[in-house]
């Protein structure tokens, strides 16, 4: 029998330094790896980052998304990993998307008026339920149902 679905939200603080073409480079590996092992394991979701912190929704087998979230927490360009839920799932909400993306990129700066730079997002100020619709909203926003 195969494992129910299950959903994973938490956020952590950005550790990645270096000017913006560092951040750009640390992102697309992330995004690279992600997408690369998500997509084999059959775990999707979305991720945000701004210059402060990561907020990021798995989904998937119960067991693919803690281990995921194991190397995620293990990850020395993150700090702080603090999982806000885990809990089985009725639906996948980014069930298009081995990794759907909002951050680092000049159509985000533009479109999110700063929420890639120094902006005011915070999930530490955010419940999980409203962390969870903000990312869910970012993505849906840009990208429509993919």
């Amino acid at each position: 029998m195969q494992d129910a679905l299950h959903q994973l939200t938490y956020f952590s603080r950005n550790r990645l330094a270096g000017l913006e073409e560092a951040l750009h480079d640390g992102i697309r590996d992330i995004l690279s790896v992600a997408r690369r092992n998500n997509a084999t394991v059959g775990v999707t979701g979305a991720l945000i980052f701004n210059s402060l912190c990561f907020a990021q929704i798995l989904e998937g087998s119960r067991e693919a998304v803690e281990h995921i979230f194991e190397r995620i927490a293990q990850d020395d360009r993150h700090e702080d990993v603090t999982l806000l839920t885990f809990s089985p799932a009725a639906e996948r909400l980014f069930g298009n998307w081995s990794m759907a993306y909002v951050g680092l990129s000049a159509r985000d700066t533009e479109r999110f008026g700063g929420f890639a730079g120094e902006s005011g997002f915070d999930p530490r100020r955010m419940s999980a339920d409203a962390l969870g619709q903000a990312i869910y909203q970012l993505v849906y926003d840009r990208d429509g149902p993919a």
